[in-house]
């Protein structure tokens, strides 16, 4: 990774104090940085090379407990994994205690099957059920990225008492600012704002103040469309309730943000026809960065192949009038483009919700509006230099031409993505590479038929 500039003089200091063995320096040091920012550096030493790690360790143990797990909290996983196999189990169980449920749930997914059996063996038993249950949920589900530190209040309670169980439990929440009211049963019954309970009566039933219309998620939701639900309703935490309506975790906003930031990493690569990563891209392995690179490149250099088949199969026409090959790159460049481009815009709106496959039919008379003017304002640009080159001929061919491979190009690049969803596939998958191959064979055989036709005519 490259470490942010502002962080490098720390990175010298850190460095210097620890082989100085400096500890009330290092101590200043630390305290002058946020816990992220220790993180990064924490994660740029232990990628540096084999003495990182004692460097990383040493970082991390200068730090109070509560701020190492804060910490660690902020690596990614492999780093997570490095860091927790170079410590002893005692070590390590005080850091879960420490870290929220989300957080603990994540580094203990990263660790091998023996380690995570010899921790839960030290657990308490109401944290070791929590785990497992927490671990257990499919990855991608609302219940992988919930937490279970949340302030939960039973139904019945005066304002007076829930204020009283708010500052037991506030400690241990991820947040505060959102309660949430249950009954007997563990069903989430309603909700109700920090501010509404302490502007409220003391002597009144949280029952009267608590909104029953409650947005809230299932846990076997998948993650985006949780993500989703937050920025729609500008929430602080989304509740997440099993089949039975109870109350299981919560989803908070900064956890969301982390979806989002995946979703649409991992939807920018599969736009670029690249495999899903395991990690960030300066930090793959290089065989797993070629493999995720390799097949569909592969796939479409195959594809490419109905180009020259298509410009072979024009010979004659091309041999009649040698100038038309100055404006193929131009023309099937430019379908190309505009086919990215419409893809692009489907399968953002389609990620985001702003399009469904019932707005097929009005997304298709808006590009076929759009596509026309564009292909049209393309062919009065070309057309000129369609006069120099090769005469009035050759420009009309190539002007009519440009409609076409701009209107085809687009409208494939709008109509692949509902094809794909419609299919089971993930409509990313349609752009950039894929939509550029199919309108590279398709506008050879336009540009050149065009040609054949109209130039043999006149």
């Amino acid at each position: 990774m490259s470490l942010d500039n502002t962080l490098q003089p720390y990175r010298v200091a850190l460095l210097t104090a620890l082989e100085e063995q400096d500890a009330e320096g290092l101590g200043v040091l630390l305290r002058e940085l946020r816990s992220a920012d220790i993180g990064e550096l924490v994660e740029d030493a232990l990628q540096e090379d084999e003495e990182g790690l004692p460097v990383a360790l040493a970082l991390l143990d200068s730090l109070p407990l509560e701020r190492r797990a804060n910490v660690l909290g902020y690596l990614p996983g492999e780093e997570q994994r490095a860091v927790a196999e170079a410590m002893e189990d005692k070590a390590l169980l005080l850091l879960l205690e420490e870290m929220g449920s989300d957080e603990r749930t994540d580094l203990f997914k990263v660790l091998d099957e023996d380690r995570r059996e010899a921790l839960l063996r030290r657990m308490a038993h109401r944290e070791r059920e929590e785990l497992k249950r927490l671990a257990s949920y499919e990855e991608g589900t609302a219940g992988a990225i919930m937490t279970a530190d949340y302030v939960a209040i039973p139904t019945g309670m005066t304002v007076s008492r829930a204020l009283m169980r708010v500052r037991q439990t506030a400690p241990d929440a991820e947040t505060v600012y959102q309660l949430y009211i249950i009954d007997p049963e563990g069903r989430l019954a309603g909700t109700l704002s920090l501010r509404q309970l302490m502007v409220a009566r003391p002597g009144a039933l949280i029952d009267d103040l608590m909104i029953k219309d409650v947005i809230s998620a299932s846990v076997d939701e998948a993650q985006e469309e949780v993500a989703r639900t937050v920025a729609r309703y500008d929430l602080l935490a989304l509740p997440v309730v099993d089949v039975d309506g109870r109350l299981v975790g919560i989803v908070t906003h900064d956890d969301a943000m982390d979806v989002v930031e995946s979703e649409a990493t991992e939807d920018i690569h599969k736009g670029m026809s690249i495999g899903a990563l395991e990690d960030g891209v300066s930090r793959v392995p290089l065989w797993s960065l070629y493999r995720k690179r390799v097949t569909w490149l592969v796939l479409l250099v195959f594809g490419n192949l109905f180009s020259g088949a298509g410009i072979a199969y024009f010979e004659e026409t091309i041999a009649a009038q040698v100038a038309l090959v100055f404006f193929l790159p131009l023309l099937i460049g430019s379908g190309g483009n505009a086919g990215a481009q419409a893809a692009t815009l489907m399968v953002r709106g389609m990620a985001t919700g702003d399009v469904g496959v019932k707005d097929w039919g009005r997304m298709l008379g808006r590009e076929l509006l759009v596509a026309g003017s564009l292909g049209l304002t393309m062919a009065l640009a070309v057309a000129p230099i369609g006069v120099i080159r090769g005469g009035e001929e050759v420009a009309m061919v190539v002007a009519v031409s440009m409609i076409c491979i701009v209107l085809f190009g687009s409208l494939l690049g709008m109509c692949l993505p509902f094809v794909l969803d419609r299919l089971g596939w993930d409509p990313a998958t349609a752009s950039a590479p894929l939509v550029t191959t199919v309108i590279d064979a398709s506008g050879v055989v336009i540009y050149f038929g065009f040609a054949t036709i109209m130039l043999s005519g006149m």
